[in-house]
């Protein structure tokens, strides 16, 4: 578990799938995520089994709770790939660069990782943004990388060293 001046950032627990699952329903929060809004509850117990897993292996990516309540997460996903996810009531507060701000040297510093990868769809400027202002500076670009409900995206790729 880590702490910052708003924010714990900390493993997943039962009581956040009721918030998770009205995160990840938005669709206006999943417009530039990697899948669908879940349709139901269950897409999003599902997804929490397999975090819950991830986060006893390997402890890096984290929950977001301020005040009690879950609120997103932030951290690690997979390989050296970092990314994070917000409720849409908590956006432009800061709170992803105040995460991300403590969880990158965290990870750096204890997993040992030789450099970490984002990406994100280019039309995300909130993203590419905060990505930037973490330090993290693009690589590439690719065409139609991902396809949700018939329609294709593009991504911006981008990293950081220690």
């Amino acid at each position: 578990m880590l702490n910052t001046d708003r924010l714990i950032l900390r493993g997943p627990r039962d009581a956040d799938i009721d918030a998770m699952f009205a995160t990840y329903s938005d669709p206006v929060a999943m417009r530039y995520w990697s899948t669908p809004p879940h349709a139901n509850r269950d897409v999003t117990a599902a997804d929490f089994i397999r975090r819950k897993a991830d986060w006893d292996a390997n402890k890096r990516n984290f929950q977001i709770e301020m005040d009690g309540v879950w609120i997103g997460n932030a951290g690690m996903f997979r390989d050296y790939e970092v990314g994070f996810m917000l409720s849409r009531v908590h956006w432009r507060k800061g709170i992803v660069s105040e995460a991300m701000g403590t969880i990158i040297p965290y990870l750096f510093d204890t997993i040992n990782v030789p450099y970490m990868t984002a990406d994100a769809d280019p039309n995300n400027a909130a993203s590419c943004g905060i990505l930037r202002a973490l330090g993290f500076h693009e690589t590439h670009r690719a065409k139609d990388t991902f396809c949700i409900n018939g329609v294709w995206s593009d991504s911006v790729y981008f990293r950081r060293d220690p």
